[in-house]
């Protein structure tokens, strides 16, 4: 009776260590995740992924846990880009689709993700959307976190040399992509003008040919707390012009022109008062990312000027 309680509390004891050591990799699993996938969903599903393959080895046989964990998320990553390309399928974060089983590692922490988000960029997301799986992971690993070639090889199943060019590959395709600078104004106010009057004339067709066909939006929590408060139904995140385009057909009628941080977009201000802005990344005259802010305090830190329409 002893010997077994002493194997329970062993057993304990184990699984109390083994979610300390995760917790403090935590943080730094979801931005690997996060900056592979371009989803806050998909990489909490990442990590919860990494989290429950960890509790299925011998722990005490990893020298570095943290590279461990590291090759692990990078692994699901590929996996989930591999499917999401399969499949073609949009977001994790589409209505209806199953919620991600609860763990205590996964709470959502809304500060620190428009934090991460700034930290990429939506206008660097959509250029690495045009990656392949394999070279998408070779890029954000290497090149974003320092992991060695030699590390990545066996991730993405290639040679060293052969993962060395696929990150080589990745950086040309990003550096040649990437927008060489801020849309002129005239042509920014152009393209909002116009994404204004065809969201709220409700033409579908005409938003579509705005935006890029990889085009993504992402709201702040906040945004979509206000959304439902309004029977508007908003995603935290839509990819792809036809799902981005629908959330917009018909529901722009009280949206206001604005200068929000020197730059021309969109602001909802019933009675005059600030409650969401809509900020647009443009490559040419294309949308390549709409941004949804309702978050108070970031309101508050923008400098808006609303405009006649």
């Amino acid at each position: 009776m002893t010997e077994s309680r002493e194997g329970v509390w062993q057993m304990k004891e184990r699984s109390d260590w083994l979610a300390e050591q995760f917790e403090q990799n935590r943080s730094h699993l979801r931005s690997v995740a996060y900056r592979v996938l371009g989803s806050f969903a998909e990489a909490d599903d990442a990590v919860q992924e990494t989290w429950l393959r960890l509790n299925r080895v011998d722990a005490s046989e990893i020298n570095n846990l943290g590279g461990w964990l590291t090759t692990v998320v990078a692994r699901v990553c590929l996996d989930i880009l591999r499917s999401r390309t399969a499949h073609r399928e949009e977001s994790l974060d589409e209505p209806n689709a199953p919620e991600p089983a609860e763990s205590p590692f996964l709470a959502n922490d809304p500060e620190r993700e428009v934090v991460l988000a700034d930290s990429i960029g939506a206008a660097l997301i959509v250029v690495l959307e045009t990656l392949t799986p394999a070279e998408r992971v070779a890029f954000v690993l290497h090149d974003m976190f320092d992991v060695p070639f030699e590390e990545i090889a066996p991730v993405v199943g290639k040679s060293t040399d052969a993962a060395r060019q696929l990150a080589s590959r990745a950086r040309r395709r990003v550096q040649g992509a990437s927008p060489k600078g801020e849309v002129d104004a005239a042509r920014r106010r152009a393209v909002v003008d116009a994404f204004l009057a065809a969201a709220r004339g409700g033409d579908f067709q005409a938003l579509l040919e705005l935006m890029m066909p990889e085009a993504v939006l992402r709201a702040d929590e906040a945004a979509v707390k206000l959304g439902a408060e309004n029977k508007f139904g908003i995603l935290s995140e839509v990819r792809g012009s036809e799902s981005v385009a629908r959330m917009f057909v018909g529901r722009a009628a009280t949206a206001r022109l604005a200068m929000v941080g020197g730059r021309m977009s969109l602001v909802w201000a019933p009675g005059g008062k600030v409650r969401a802005a809509f900020n647009f990344t443009l490559e040419g005259d294309k949308i390549a990312a709409v941004e949804l802010i309702a978050d108070p305090e970031r309101i508050q830190q923008l400098a808006v000027e609303i405009l006649h329409d």
